[in-house]
């Protein structure tokens, strides 16, 4: 499946209706945070969403194009580790659908228990996302469900508010830094940039444990990678989606790698310096920020945190092993 990146009219519509859902989230400077880093950084705050990452805007744009292009549809399925299910999960109790996600074993207890709150029938398989994504591809046969992929232009569309809303209150950034799952978040940030003419230049961050889209970045090639992180479970991807891949190696500036150890003390350091909690995805920008301060300093630079949805005790273990 090839991706044509939505134009600015197709992100402002998008944008109209996720607004009528939820408002924008805001992005701040804050002080301590751009003194860490020795220059001006704004993080822009997709755990301010109802789901407490930005995939929700994905699931509103996608579940209301369904409803106008597929009203047959009984439901839809899906995989996730968590925060795209519950912006399927919302969407799709707004829209009176029955929606089933896998999840891998050992997933996050509390992004279960927040999917299974929005009516979401959990099912648990395979040891990684990409097992659960082949179950979900298997039940979407046996239950006649709509397959909903993790990458698919509606949701690059839907996520691309966020980048719209980001970019146009700091459009002198002259860098951003964006977290790649499976490429929708840093893709909208592509088309965001490009609609509106800028020339911020982007930046993909993945785990160590989870180089999959580094590796397929370098080669111009999918390249496969086991995972192992186990505190970027946002980031967790075995493989990489064959459209967002291309989009990314011709819209994206390079991708840096950064480890476990530098995530968790990111989200120590969000915590201490704005006092908002971020998954180990959501703080993986910063990490890269850290990473590569000195070669910064002067420039504006954007980080998005892109959620929140870390298990309590895990987050307690974080903050205990500064």
């Amino acid at each position: 499946m090839s991706v044509t990146l939505p134009s600015l009219s197709e992100i402002e519509a998008a944008a109209a209706l996720v607004h009528s859902v939820m408002p924008p989230t805001p992005q701040y400077a804050w002080p301590l945070l751009s003194a860490r880093v020795g220059t001006e950084v704004w993080l822009k705050h997709e755990n301010h969403t109802p789901t407490g990452a930005f995939k929700v805007r994905g699931g509103i744009c996608f579940m209301d194009d369904l409803r106008r292009t597929r009203p047959d549809v009984p439901g839809i399925v899906s995989a996730t580790r968590g925060n795209h299910g519950q912006s399927l999960g919302l969407a799709a109790r707004a829209a009176g659908l029955r929606c089933v996600i896998v999840v891998p074993h050992g997933n996050s207890r509390e992004k279960n228990a927040a999917m299974r709150a929005l009516g979401v029938e959990l099912i648990e398989h395979g040891d990684d996302f990409q097992e659960a994504s082949e179950h979900a591809a298997a039940i979407a046969t046996q239950l006649g469900l709509l397959r909903v992929p993790s990458f698919h232009p509606t949701l690059v569309r839907g996520v691309a508010t966020y980048s719209l809303e980001f970019l146009r209150a700091v459009p002198d950034l002259d860098v951003v830094y964006v977290p790649i799952g499976l490429g929708s978040g840093i893709c909208g940030m592509a088309a965001a940039r490009d609609a509106l003419g800028l020339k911020t230049r982007i930046v993909g961050v993945v785990s160590t444990e989870a180089p999959a889209y580094a590796l397929s970045f370098e080669a111009g090639r999918p390249v496969d990678h086991a995972v192992t992180t186990w505190i970027a479970d946002g980031m967790a991807c075995r493989s990489a989606d064959p459209a967002a891949l291309a989009i990314i190696r011709e819209k994206v500036e390079r991708i840096v790698l950064v480890s476990d150890d530098a995530v968790e003390d990111a989200m120590r350091a969000l915590f201490a310096d704005t006092h908002n909690v971020a998954e180990g995805a959501g703080a993986a920008s910063l990490a890269a920020i850290l990473q590569e301060s000195e070669s910064l300093r002067g420039r504006k630079v954007g980080a998005v945190l892109c959620g929140g949805n870390v298990d309590t005790d895990v987050f307690a273990q974080v903050l205990g092993g500064a």
